[in-house]
């Protein structure tokens, strides 16, 4: 969020009656739409000049733009004249549609009572559809259906209603048709807003107690805090104490985001805001932590979040290793920012020094990498995606793999588990197919079957390991795009794991060692073995590529030398000059070969990282 210039801060507002406020979220699958109503609706309640109005006004970082994704959840508070005659107050949380960023999601609806759940009239439900309104059933949402892009050709809007009333059971006939593209009909979900969504609950007199919904670092204003005030009022001066770290501050300023920022005097029960209090550390400001009154603090705690739990952990190395300290500075920067992302030092034999990583999923892993590489001008190398494993060792001790480089002896371990996730599928009929089978060639184990209106829902439970590395971009290229993908973890199961290490000259590279079924390891070793055969370049001598399962070698390559024509000097003569020449040369091949160093192109590692057939 950029800091309020001195023009910017309006003058200090009332606070609002409880019965004119109403708190709700926008939940849609990727591209049906969200940022878009955000925009008209902040556009027709007047919250930005027709002038000033851009695209996507709460995506404001770059990334978010140019992929036309959100990223981060956004919040904005717009003031609505209704028909009643009546002037309400509008908080908006913009959330994310993808899979990677549920905890945004989850966040957010966590501060609201309502939830706009927006349906594309020509595509229909989706899986992401699917995920984010169990989202907000789960958080006691009443949710108002909006049909968005009615004005296309291939708009259907009955068979759309009947699809949500059929796969999600919720009451669609008054649901809102609009084009969030045109503005056509946003009064009639801004009045849908105001008489169908609950008015927050709360006591003004009681102790204060208010959500610590998100947290983000200022240069110039420090950590600031979004709040949802459920209890109390909170004002400017208030010693506030967050009840989880027991951290106590006074409160600068309190604002509310319109969409700029704004200072008011107080927040009272069911606002959302923000503030300030001069703290310097994002990580003292746990998300869903409870704000408190320090000298009268409430008696019970609000339930909170589940802290995030990254899944997906990969290595980040410097291509120049004169970068390593900015590397660090970077991801400092962008941990302030960032709740969900963990990093911690590691060093590799091949790489040098960088750090292990961890990440929500795969597009999450690709937005941090690509920032990093974008806002702090860095050059990188990611190793192969890794999931955690569960370790249970001989002497009945549990530990957890990160890393498939620091696996401790097979013979120590008892059993290893790994994470399964329960994926949902919707694809058309005609690729049915295709997709049942790439999830039985990744060890699924099929669920469900059942079709939603033409389209056919599929649930598989499917090992993380598998999934990490293509699976969606296979099941888009087998769909031709057509299908989507959700997927949340269902728990640990043991599996057949072994570690695979690939040994190039009998050395093994550490970057490159990974954790697969033993049913694929054959497989999964001859490629990257052909694969870094055309990689890494001719040496003067032979070298062995080989994938190898502890001493037991499964798949090898060989790069021929580069010859050197010894013998071109000799003209005629003798054939036993020549013999004792290709003798001295073999000599030396040999002992090349014994003490010779195999130079690894940083190049041929991030292509064999990208493998997989």
């Amino acid at each position: 969020m950029p800091s309020p210039t001195a023009s910017e801060i309006a003058s200090p507002m009332t606070a609002q009656p409880i019965d004119n406020i109403r708190n709700f979220s926008i939940v849609a699958h990727i591209d049906h739409g969200k940022s878009t109503l955000a925009d008209r609706l902040i556009q027709k309640t007047g919250a930005v000049a027709d002038r000033d109005m851009v695209e996507q006004v709460l995506d404001n970082m770059e990334i978010e733009r140019e992929r036309g994704i959100t990223i981060k959840a956004q919040t904005v508070r717009l003031e609505y004249r209704a028909q009643d005659g009546r002037t309400y107050i509008l908080n908006l949380m913009d959330t994310p549609g993808h899979v990677d960023f549920a905890y945004e999601v989850s966040r957010s609806l966590a501060a609201c009572e309502g939830s706009l759940l927006v349906v594309d009239a020509s595509q229909g439900v989706e899986a992401q559809t699917l995920a984010n309104v169990y989202h907000a059933i789960d958080a006691n949402h009443e949710i108002v259906p909006v049909l968005n892009k009615i004005d296309l050709p291939a708009a259907e809007p009955d068979r759309v209603k009947e699809q949500i009333e059929e796969v999600i059971g919720i009451d669609a006939s008054d649901a809102v048709p609009i084009s969030a593209k045109t503005g056509l009909n946003i009064e009639g979900v801004l009045e849908a807003i105001v008489q169908r969504l609950p008015p927050p609950k709360g006591d003004r007199s009681a102790p204060l107690k208010a959500l610590l919904v998100d947290s983000w670092y200022d240069p110039y204003l420090g950590v600031v805090v979004l709040v949802r005030i459920v209890d109390g009022v909170l004002r400017k001066g208030n010693r506030i104490r967050m009840l989880g770290t027991g951290a106590a501050y006074d409160v600068d300023r309190i604002g509310v985001f319109r969409p700029k920022m704004t200072e008011v005097e107080e927040l009272g029960p069911g606002e959302v805001g923000f503030l300030t209090a001069s703290i310097k550390e994002v990580a003292d400001t746990r998300v869903g932590d409870t704000i408190t009154d320090d000298r009268k603090p409430t008696a019970t705690p609000l339930p909170g979040f589940k802290p995030v739990q990254p899944v997906v952990f990969c290595g980040l190395f410097p291509v120049d290793a004169a970068d390593f300290e900015s590397l660090r500075a970077a991801m400092g920067k962008l941990r302030l920012n960032d709740a969900s992302f963990t990093y911690e030092m590691e060093t590799s034999a091949a790489l040098g020094f960088g750090f292990r990583c961890g990440f929500l999923g795969l597009l999450h892993l690709e937005i941090i990498q690509e920032r990093l590489e974008r806002e702090f001008n860095l050059d990188l190398i990611s190793t192969a995606p890794s999931v955690v494993y569960k370790l249970t060792m001989s002497d009945g001790e549990q530990r957890e793999l990160h890393n498939p480089a620091d696996m401790p002896d097979v013979m120590k371990i008892e059993t290893i588990e790994e994470p399964w996730i329960r994926a949902t599928i919707l694809t058309p009929d005609e690729y049915l197919g295709g997709v049942l089978k790439l999830c039985q060639d990744r060890r699924g184990v099929q669920i469900d079957l059942n079709y939603v209106g033409r389209r056919a829902m599929v649930v598989y439970d499917l090992p993380l390991n598998e999934v990490v590395f293509d699976f969606y971009d296979r099941l888009k290229s087998i769909s031709k795009g057509y299908a989507s993908f959700d997927y949340h973890i269902s728990d640990y199961r043991e599996g057949d794991l072994v570690k695979m290490s690939i040994l190039v000259n009998g050395e093994p590279v550490d970057a490159l060692s990974m954790l697969v079924h033993r049913a694929r390891a054959e497989s999964r070793g001859r490629a990257m073995c052909e694969k870094l055969k055309d990689l890494i370049p001719q040496h003067l001598f032979q070298i062995p590529v080989q994938a190898a399962i502890g001493g037991k070698i499964i798949a090898r390559e060989t790069i021929r030398a580069l010859r050197k024509d010894v013998t071109a000097k000799c003209y005629g003569g003798d054939i036993s000059r020549k013999r004792k020449l290709l003798e001295k040369q073999k000599e030396g091949k040999k002992r090349m070969r014994q003490f010779g160093k195999v130079e690894i192109p940083q190049e041929a590692f991030i292509a064999a990282l990208k493998m997989d057939s």
